[in-house]
């Protein structure tokens, strides 16, 4: 039985590691997070905030996610899109999904991200 969502893996070209770092940690604070050794040798980076975690793995043959995406949720959506942008990354609000507040934008090898707050809850 499921139980919960360990991680989401993206992928990322060779020797991105850096721009990655520079993203997310630089620019979203996550942390990053040492590889197992056995799989170091692959490449990439894993990342964490909280419960969060994103893997980044290289393969060869990249394409950034256009379509498919992790939903990342925050506290201070405008402070996140701020910061985003700030970094010289796209920020494209939305507000077609109801009860929310969110914007989608990219990550420095073009990996589509979503970024959602849950409106409060309204008291009739």
């Amino acid at each position: 039985m499921l139980t919960a969502l360990d991680h989401v893996q993206l992928a990322a070209p060779p020797g991105s590691e850096d721009r990655l770092r520079a993203y997310y940690v630089g620019v979203l604070g996550m942390t990053e997070t040492p590889k197992p050794p056995v799989l170091a040798g692959r490449g990439g980076c894993w990342f964490r905030a909280g419960a969060v975690q994103l893997h980044l793995g290289i393969e060869a043959a990249f394409r950034p996610a256009k379509k498919a995406h992790p939903g990342l949720r925050v506290t201070g959506i405008d402070a996140c899109a701020a910061r985003i942008a700030a970094a010289g990354f796209p920020v494209i609000r939305d507000e077609d999904l109801p009860g929310h507040r969110r914007f989608f934008s990219e990550d420095p090898v073009g990996n589509r991200l979503e970024f959602l707050e849950p409106l409060p809850a309204r008291a009739d």
